[in-house]
């Protein structure tokens, strides 16, 4: 009963037919690759706004410019680090999840029994 347990207290997942999985694998991906596409959309969505803005201040003459003043670069390097930097670790996240669950299809025959990793038991529960 011990080797059925895990380290946290709680049983290991029985392992299912393969055949039972592969729908749930197919729309996990599908739901991962949505995201990260969200997300990409959004980081696309800030670096065109942001070059707009740095476009519209360059074409400005020196007399506005010096009156319009611009944005501190450490406030832009934390604008980077919050919409750019971290929502594309997220995606990389993402991407190494569904590389995951794609190994798992293409290793794996239908009649086979799989165990299925912990990061991908939510999507059975």
């Amino acid at each position: 009963m011990i080797s059925a347990l895990r380290s946290d207290g709680r049983p290991h997942p029985a392992p299912r037919k393969a055949a039972e999985v592969f729908p749930f694998l197919e729309a996990y991906i599908q739901r991962k690759e949505q995201q990260a596409l969200e997300i990409e959309q959004v980081v696309e969505r800030y670096e065109r706004k942001r070059m707009k803005e740095e476009r519209a201040y360059q074409s400005m003459s020196s007399f506005r410019r010096l009156l319009s003043g611009k944005k501190p670069d450490h406030h832009l390097a934390v604008e980077y680090i919050h919409y750019v930097k971290k929502p594309m670790e997220q995606v990389r996240k993402l991407r190494a999840e569904i590389e995951r669950a794609r190994q798992i299809m293409l290793e794996t025959k239908p009649g086979d029994d799989i165990a299925i990793p912990d990061d991908l038991n939510e999507i059975f529960s």
